[in-house]
């Protein structure tokens, strides 16, 4: 298999990287320098002159506060850009695995959310996934599209280095206690994309829309007091509510999503987030020291 991965140099893409090498897979990794996803006949071109078998679409405009100023360019690369992906995708026979987010929602359930239900994003951002998300299930009949949250890493900008680096240069700090979620480790999400990838070679029906974060729930405060524990941070850690820090775009309260179907469409098991933020927290300490 040959696989195309966009958005490279973000945390799921370097994560991918390095666990591509247990496959046996040949694997290309484009960013904005290598690949303009923007761009329909570029994108286009590039699909022609390969054979790739999947595409997995990592890239994305993050920039959640300055996405509400930054409108057009948010949905250049979250919508305009998957769009191009998904069709050339579909035109040259290529496997579509687009990464969107769960800001689809508003945050007014309390129960976690199911794949069916309905998205009513509270701002920019996650309004322009779910237009990504729709134009990637228009554009490519067997694409597959999974939502994630609070994604961090062992690259890249995220809460974990963002905490562990104040913790560092503070006594204490507030932390929003209000909005309600689950971390997601970029290793484990992309040990599922590679799980993934072997059903749909065979099976084709398992396209839609799927869920996947790590198992728990978790407040951004409990989040960053267990990032304290784990990296030895003596830190004063003040709960904030929401309307305490106020930020340009709303943020979902409640966006813990139900991972059953992706669970039982292909056998994963998925580690708590407490346990994989222990092993994200081990290696960064391994090598900031």
């Amino acid at each position: 298999m040959k696989i195309l991965v966009t958005g490279a140099q973000g945390q799921l893409g370097n994560a991918l990287a390095h666990l591509a090498v247990q496959t046996d897979w040949e694997w290309i990794y484009t960013d904005k320098a290598e690949l303009d996803i923007t761009d329909k006949a570029t994108v286009d071109q590039y699909f022609a002159e390969s054979d790739f078998t999947h595409c997995i679409n990592c890239a994305a405009y993050t920039a959640v506060d300055q996405a509400e100023e930054d409108r057009q360019m948010a949905d250049l690369l979250n919508v305009t850009a998957v769009k191009h992906l998904a069709e050339a995708a579909a035109q040259y026979g290529t496997e579509f695995i687009h990464i969107s987010t769960d800001f689809v929602f508003s945050g007014k359930s309390f129960l976690p959310l199911k794949e069916e239900q309905e998205v009513d994003p509270v701002n920019h951002y996650g309004y322009s996934k779910w237009k990504g998300e729709q134009v990637a299930l228009q554009g490519h009949a067997q694409a597959v599209v999974i939502r994630t949250s609070w994604l961090y890493g062992i690259e890249g900008n995220n809460f974990v280095k963002t905490m562990m680096r104040l913790g560092k240069e503070r006594d204490s700090l507030g932390v929003i206690v209000d909005q309600i979620g689950t971390p997601t480790f970029a290793n484990d999400l992309a040990q599922a994309i590679i799980s993934i990838i072997p059903v749909l070679v065979k099976d084709h029906d398992k396209a839609g829309v799927y869920h996947y974060s790590n198992e728990g729930v978790a407040s951004w405060y409990d989040f960053a007091h267990e990032i304290f524990e784990l990296a030895n941070l003596e830190v004063n850690l003040k709960p904030l509510a929401t309307h305490e820090y106020p930020t340009p775009a709303r943020r979902p309260h409640y966006s813990v999503m139900d991972k059953s179907k992706i669970k039982n469409t292909f056998g994963l098991i998925i580690p708590h987030w407490r346990d994989s933020l222990k092993s994200c927290v081990s290696n960064l300490v391994y090598q900031l020291a």
